[in-house]
């Protein structure tokens, strides 16, 4: 085919896929820079979103909230003349943000109901499904822990079916004899008026109604007018895909997602005896969303002939690819963060993370511009340019203040969706990125006013209830802990010598002059391998072993420097590290410093074929990408499996101590004997030896699937001719791509470079011609030899934004799988496991 006909194919398939995205009009304004939010379309300000100052939550976090003299002394050290009583109004407001205030964000994530072709329904994940239901998984309040992993709100029950308050939808009920959620007064927050609201439907809160799941939140869908009811149908919207399987189906409520969605979590040391039926009291607000199933939540019919549900599938449960929705074209689940010991890692940033802004990441709210000059923490920010800053993200992106990154979070769950949807396609990309502006979103959404008035507050409670949770404090904990002293102070000594020169916020002095003014620059390796070579020498041992075998080493310890490592050193998966949502002109620009854009890159890391098992080099490109902060150990018996994907360990998913503690054994060995992971294949470590290893594969014959409901409205009468010129696309349902065969990579779909198209389009096309010569009926076996023939993997691999396939390697020290090193002997591993379950 010659370049001319190659460039009019990709074309034609770039139109047919591009129209598959609709795009929802926006209320006032159109393109990037001059479109509000819904609040600032009807003139509504910032005064009128108050933060919620009801204790509503006062058991969660240790009741953290119910002890005024306790909450004032842990915040008068930085703000300083703050009274007990503002300081709890301060950490309930700021509690209130994180698990009820949603800024907005159910335009956003109706839209994407939408956008996702119905997969990503969060009406339908709060619902409560029959039983003798053959259309969808049967899942429902009494078990949607296990299945989903979603928190359950306490005061509430599945009810006797559908709702006739809430249009026929099969929801939660409320629980005779709770009290009212204060969040759902609407008169103390009006909801926004616009649209149907305050019309046709009621206007409510601008929290929303509580919808029996921690974190989501129902707001009546101002788009549910007088023809949209009419056209409404809740048997139908559960049972009949032809019905629902609508791009123009108005649903009666939108769902706002908060934070606590994905970071709400059981208290590991006082877990609920029945997980399905938690109390507040068991419940915390930082643990993260271990047990969040993104496959069954994100595909709720959980299709595996589906190839969303294969690439979803992917993320282990607790992992979550942030960039989902913002496309980086990789496939890059990582776990949620935990939030632990704020201010210890503050202090830790004081002394490694000095960086630099400039241009968009200037206008950065910073907290010197809410305290007063006295409190400490505005010495996290220095006038014009210089922040010490926590790395938030996993490949240590975030680095422009504490504030700027809480922000960002509420962008990527859908704050000023209006805007920041003009600068990327959801889910599918295909369209230039560009950044997201705050200096706009300031101008331009109230919404965006309100959240930045609130995070203050967010990072107080923070301050104020981010608090390890310890194994000796856990119901049966003690029963785990050695009782021999000498082990104890044996793993002592092999944490400090392996383990702290990453692990640890507390270091000798001398370990911060190896990073002058953060060293985070171009000569950033340079720093790096000067602290390395010295961590490993006798003058850090000694000092290190000192300081640990201190009783209160523990206390005030992050348990993590942030110091971002470079990848060609952990030798883990290299999609976290490649992800580009965070380098200079994508989506975080304006959330990304200059320091982080200018790293260099750390040069040429090898790779496996994921047929062949073949090793080849493949060049990290430089600009901020390649490299992973260290992870806190802090509560790690609470937080297995392990690494920054959660693919090392079994997993067990009730959050009983026991369950815990089994998932921890079995992630604490596999990651200190990485022969006891297991895998689909084996493959070689940089200094030469075998390992088995995982590569993410389809686990049967799956489709990528468009239901004719999603299609333009000109797709009806051009579908027969479309199924007559390409049958193998298009047919009586849809839009219908494949067969993929079982055993595919998932990530060979997942990370085609759609960052330049045409470059691609050879490869994707090569790919396209396989797939149409593959017959309806032909079996796997047939399907894989056309692959085969058609060189689809190689041609792929050359156009993959990641060519890392294998997810859980990486990680060996402390054993013989790294350098040179014979790695610790087994008396010394069980030692230090003996001290990392007191962490």
């Amino acid at each position: 085919m010659n370049n001319a006909k190659q460039v009019i194919s990709v074309l034609a398939i770039t139109i047919i896929l591009r129209s598959l995205t609709g795009c929802s009009s926006p209320p006032c304004g159109a393109g990037s820079g001059e479109v509000k939010d819904e609040a600032a379309c009807v003139g509504r300000t910032v005064d009128t979103f108050p933060a919620a100052d009801e204790d509503y939550f006062a058991d969660m976090d240790y009741g953290v909230t119910k002890n005024k003299q306790v909450v004032g002394q842990s915040l008068a050290p930085f703000v300083p003349g703050i009274t007990p009583e503002l300081a709890v109004s301060a950490v309930i407001k700021g509690r209130n943000n994180w698990i009820v205030w949603s800024a907005g964000n159910d335009k956003f994530w109706d839209f994407m109901a939408t956008e996702s072709r119905g997969n990503l329904d969060l009406l339908k994940t709060l619902s409560n499904y029959d039983k003798d239901n053959n259309n969808g998984p049967t899942y429902n309040r009494d078990n949607r822990w296990h299945y989903l992993g979603l928190v359950n709100e306490p005061c509430f029950e599945q009810g006797n079916g559908p709702r006739a308050d809430r249009y026929g939808l099969r929801l939660d009920h409320r629980t005779l004899g709770c009290a009212k959620d204060p969040f759902e007064n609407e008169e103390k927050y009006p909801g926004v008026k616009i649209g149907a609201r305050g019309a046709n439907i009621e206007v409510g809160s601008f929290y929303g109604y509580a919808s029996g799941v921690v974190g989501l939140r129902l707001f009546p869908n101002p788009n549910f007018d007088a023809q949209a009811e009419s056209n409404w149908d809740a048997v139908r919207y559960y049972d009949d895909p032809g019905y629902f399987n609508n791009k123009d189906l108005v649903r009666p409520y939108r769902v706002g997602m908060s934070c606590g969605f994905c970071h709400v979590g059981p208290n590991p040391t006082n877990p609920p005896s029945d997980p399905e039926n938690p109390s507040w009291a068991n419940l915390n607000s930082n643990p993260g969303a271990q047990y969040f199933w993104v496959d069954r939540i994100f595909s709720y019919e959980a299709d595996e002939s589906s190839f969303p549900y294969q690439l979803f599938h992917s993320s282990r449960p607790g992992a979550l690819d942030t960039s989902l929705v913002s496309s980086d074209y990789i496939n890059n689940p990582r776990t949620m963060n935990a939030i632990y010991n704020l201010v210890p890692r503050l202090q830790n940033a004081k002394n490694f993370a000095e960086e630099k802004l400039a241009q968009g990441s200037l206008d950065n709210a910073q907290l010197n511009d809410y305290l007063p000059k006295t409190s400490p923490l505005t010495a996290f920010y220095k006038a014009p340019d210089t922040v010490y800053t926590p790395r938030v993200l996993k490949d240590g992106a975030d680095s422009v203040g504490a504030l700027g990154a809480l922000n960002r979070v509420y962008v990527n769950i859908g704050l000023f969706s209006e805007e920041w949807t003009t600068h990327f396609r959801p889910l599918v990309g295909g369209k230039d990125i560009s950044p997201f502006p705050i200096k706009v979103a300031r101008k331009n959404s109230i919404y965006w006013q309100a959240n930045e008035a609130q995070t203050p507050d967010l990072a107080l409670f923070f301050v104020a209830s981010a608090k390890p949770d310890y194994l000796k404090n856990a119901p049966g904990g003690n029963k785990y802990l050695t009782l021999n002293n000498e082990q104890l102070s044996q793993g002592k000594a092999v944490f400090a010598e392996n383990c702290a020169g990453c692990h640890s916020s507390k270091l000798p002095e001398k370990a911060y002059r190896f990073f002058p003014n953060g060293c985070v620059n171009e000569y950033y390796l340079e720093c790096w391998d000067n602290y390395e070579k010295w961590v490993v020498t006798d003058e850090f041992k000694t000092q290190m072993t000192a300081m640990v075998k201190q009783p209160d080493f523990l206390e005030n310890n992050f348990l993590s420097n942030e110091l971002r490592v470079p990848v060609s050193l952990l030798e883990t998966n290299l999609c976290s590290p490649l992800a580009t949502n965070g380098i200079k002109g994508n989506i975080w620009d304006n959330f990304t410093s200059e320091s982080y854009k200018n790293l260099p890159s750390v040069g040429s890391v090898p790779v496996h074929h994921p047929m062949t098992g073949a090793i080849s080099q493949y060049a990290m490109p430089a600009g901020g990408r390649g490299y992973t902060r260290p992870a806190s150990l802090i509560s790690l018996w609470s937080s297995a499996p392990y690494l920054l994907n959660n693919t090392v360990g079994d997993f067990y998913a009730s959050g009983s101590v026991d369950d815990r503690m089994r998932s921890f054994k079995s992630g604490i060995e596999k990651m200190l004997w990485p022969e006891k992971r297991t895998g689909n294949g084996m493959f070689k470590t940089q200094n030469g030896k075998m390992l088995p290893g995982q590569i993410d594969r389809t686990s049967t014959v799956s489709y990528l699937r468009v239901p004719a409901g999603y299609l333009p409205g000109a797709f009806s009468g051009l579908q027969s001719t479309l199924q007559r010129w390409l049958p193998w696309l298009v047919g009586d349902d849809g839009v219908e791509i494949g067969p993929i065969p079982k055993g595919t990579p998932v990530g060979l779909l997942s990370n085609i470079n759609l960052d330049s198209p045409l470059k691609v389009a050879p490869a994707v096309l090569r790919a396209l011609k396989a797939l149409k010569k593959i017959p309806k009926d032909a079996s796997n076996e047939q399907a894989i030899a056309i692959f085969e023939q058609y060189d689809v993997a190689n041609e792929l691999i050359s156009v993959s934004k990641c060519p890392d396939y294998v997810v859980n390697k990486g990680h060996y020290f402390g054993t013989q799988y790294l350098g040179d090193s014979p790695g610790l002997d087994d008396e010394d591993k069980y030692a230090l496991i003996e001290f990392l379950k007191t962490m």
